[in-house]
């Protein structure tokens, strides 16, 4: 192997590695949603979200949510997301909400129903998926909570009635069941790209080991 060789295969490892740091949880998770963690952080009196969330948690509260407590949801060799849970007892749905990468409010409503289905409605874009009588996800971009919170419960019969169970621990344990059903589908399809970003840097390796092997 002469120096060249030595030169192009380590750059080439590093634009793998760089690569692999940002997409292989991705791939992980594409190939495994049921792999998510979702757990407690923190309850309700503790739970404060940060200032750049403020202004969406006081549109939740206004439509007579209350706050539920935190969670943190950790794909295997990723890095956790912090969203803050609300439930409104009266439709029995909940709210969660959180930061993007950027620091941005994201929310979405979330109904388990009685039959074991799903609802879901976010205010920003996410993949739309129907599965009649069971399951239901869609997206309003750029629109305000009392909106998104009243097209999410003009959806709710088309799956049947919100389940009773209003506490915290439901709530994550409904995100569970989540990722473990209904969500695969959207979930692998947020994440394919990651897989074949992972799948591409490493067969890039491989080729240019064969190359300086022979």
């Amino acid at each position: 192997m002469n120096s060249v060789d030595i030169g192009r295969l380590v750059l080439v490892l590093v634009v793998a590695a760089l690569v692999l740091r940002w997409n292989l949880w991705r791939a992980v998770l594409c190939l495994r949603p049921e792999a998510m963690r979702v757990e407690a952080d923190a309850p309700a009196d503790q739970a404060k979200p940060p200032t750049a969330l403020a202004s969406r948690e006081a549109e939740l509260l206004a439509l007579g949510f209350v706050r539920l407590g935190s969670h943190t949801e950790r794909p295997p060799l990723g890095a956790a997301q912090l969203s803050f849970d609300y439930v409104h007892p009266a439709e029995r749905t909940f709210a969660t909400l959180y930061g993007n990468a950027r620091g941005q409010p994201r929310l979405y409503f979330f109904t388990p129903t009685a039959n074991g289905g799903f609802v879901i409605t976010a205010d920003h874009r996410r993949p739309a998926r129907e599965e009649p009588g069971r399951y239901l996800s869609g997206a309003m971009d750029d629109v305000n909570s009392d909106r998104v919170f009243k097209a999410h419960l003009r959806r709710l019969p088309e799956v049947g009635p919100p389940a009773d169970a209003l506490t915290h621990d439901a709530r994550l344990a409904a995100g569970r069941a989540w990722y473990q059903g209904a969500g695969r589908h959207e979930v692998r399809q947020q994440n394919a790209l990651g897989l074949l970003w992972t799948l591409g840097s490493l067969g890039m390796v491989g080729a240019m080991l064969v190359k300086v092997s022979s």
